[in-house]
């Protein structure tokens, strides 16, 4: 790929902030126009959710089929350990390894996504980033998809199925889960030293802010391929500075 593809992009932000959503709207582009348009080859994404979900339904299984203690989350699929969190940052990275040990020419053509949300509760976005590999924040760029908790809250109640609770556009968190887990974030704090980029061990990753107040991730596709791509090219032009 060129200088003006994108290898690899981290994408956070609270839940329901559209994150998913631009992901998805990605993937269903052609890729000739995903490329042109986006900077963005061929699209491989990384979200901590599925793992986190598997841990779920493994706790369900041991507590409810085995009769064997949980061994992530309590009754209430809160984690017992603050660290588990950093562990399925661990993973993204050892899966991100995964795909650099198994293709030496994998960044050829594909655009690694990155997807997770953080808390301040459960150690936020600064230390999220301090376990991502050096490899991968090297060839990064980060969009923040910003919305206000209302607005994540709303959303979040709007998009749950509970028929497919375990599904990427359609999984929820109860109201209170969303308060104690989500409200606070670190963000502007993360950020407050630049107004361009992130400080990750002595790295410096290049970020932009992809404004989502208004939601133009919902049912308004020609919004959501405007905003994007103001922000992509805004991205692009600071991870080539």
């Amino acid at each position: 790929m060129t200088d003006q593809t994108f290898e690899a992009l981290i994408m956070i932000g609270r839940p329901a902030s559209g994150k998913s959503e631009i992901t998805d709207y990605l993937l269903h582009l052609p890729a000739d126009e995903r490329l042109r348009s986006y900077h963005i080859g061929d699209l491989d994404v990384i979200d901590d959710f599925p793992m986190l979900w598997t841990w779920f339904e493994e706790d369900a299984i041991l507590s409810e089929i085995l009769g064997q203690p949980r061994l992530h989350s309590d009754e209430n699929n809160y984690f017992k350990h603050q660290y588990l969190w950093n562990l399925l940052i661990e993973r993204i990275g050892m899966e991100y390894h995964k795909r650099l040990h198994d293709d030496s020419h994998y960044h050829d053509y594909t655009t690694t996504l990155v997807e997770f949300s953080r808390g301040n509760e459960h150690g936020g976005y600064r230390d999220a980033f301090g376990h991502l590999p050096d490899d991968l924040l090297d060839r990064a760029g980060v969009i923040y998809v910003n919305v206000s908790f209302e607005e994540s809250l709303r959303k979040n109640r709007r998009r749950f199925n509970p028929e497919r609770p375990y599904s990427i556009l359609e999984h929820g968190l109860p109201d209170e889960k969303m308060e104690r887990l989500y409200r606070e974030v670190d963000w502007e704090d993360f950020r407050a030293g630049d107004p361009h980029f992130l400080p990750v061990r002595g790295m410096h990753i290049p970020y932009v802010v992809f404004e989502n107040e208004d939601d133009v991730t919902t049912n308004t596709p020609d919004l959501l391929a405007a905003r994007l791509d103001d922000v992509l090219n805004r991205l692009m032009k600071l991870k080539n500075e």
